[in-house]
């Protein structure tokens, strides 16, 4: 994926947000993505979006 946004966000913290997102934690997942994402920080809006794009990116990677 080369979203800026994602891009912006450490291996390491990709690989939590992804967990995260995969057992539904939803706003962990989005705290994680705004304090790790440095500055400027993303808006709500951006980490929503993006939370819809490893959603669908993780369930395609488990069928």
């Amino acid at each position: 994926m080369d979203d800026s946004l994602w891009g912006r966000i450490p291996p390491e913290m990709q690989a939590e947000v992804d967990r995260l997102v995969s057992i539904g934690h939803n706003v962990q997942a989005i705290a994680a993505m705004r304090e790790h994402a440095g500055l400027p920080q993303p808006s709500l809006p951006e980490c929503v979006d993006l939370l819809d794009q490893r959603f669908t990116a993780l369930r395609s990677d488990s069928r």
